[in-house]
């Protein structure tokens, strides 16, 4: 299952945001809030191929009973799959995948991917991890592309999947 796509990156000087009724906010530009490479959200190699990862190369994941703009991981859920925080910067390689931020009930921002917001999962312990895919069928690592990477889980998926 492919996530929408939208051009559209995090951050910098000179660009255009726009929000929609959905809440999710994107900001378009030729120029980006970046880091240098490696830093921020950017590829990392996994047993699954190079996916999205943090910049201390923790995979990322979206949950498929979020809805584009909105999150449904609070609580319980969001103590074991942490939200990335929408202040996270996005390494220039991967910036046009369509980043953007959604607000969360609890006032926060979330960093998102093609309006699906990203999470961190804490049974991963170490940078390439990828404890969390498949979770109970609804947690998926995020691939180069910007899509959702479908398959077997490599984890119990019994644990606390939410």
């Amino acid at each position: 299952m492919a996530l929408v796509v939208v051009l559209a990156a995090c951050g910098g000087a000179g660009q255009s945001t726009t929000s929609t009724a959905a809440g999710i906010t994107t900001t378009t530009a030729a120029n980006t809030t970046t880091t240098a490479s490696g830093a921020g959200v950017h590829l990392g190699d996994t047993s699954l191929g190079p996916v999205l990862v943090d910049s201390d190369g923790m995979t990322l994941y979206v949950f498929t009973r979020d809805t584009e703009g909105e999150s449904v991981c609070y609580d319980s859920c969001a103590a074991i799959w942490p939200p990335v925080p929408g202040d996270t910067p996005v390494d220039p390689v991967v910036s046009g995948l369509g980043f953007g931020t959604i607000e969360r009930d609890d006032g926060t921002t979330q960093l998102t991917v093609g309006g699906m917001p990203l999470y961190l999962y804490a049974g991963d312990t170490a940078p390439g991890d990828v404890n969390g895919q498949g979770v109970e069928g609804v947690w998926f690592v995020v691939d180069a592309t910007g899509s959702m990477v479908a398959g077997s889980p490599t984890a119990d998926p019994s644990y606390e999947g939410y």
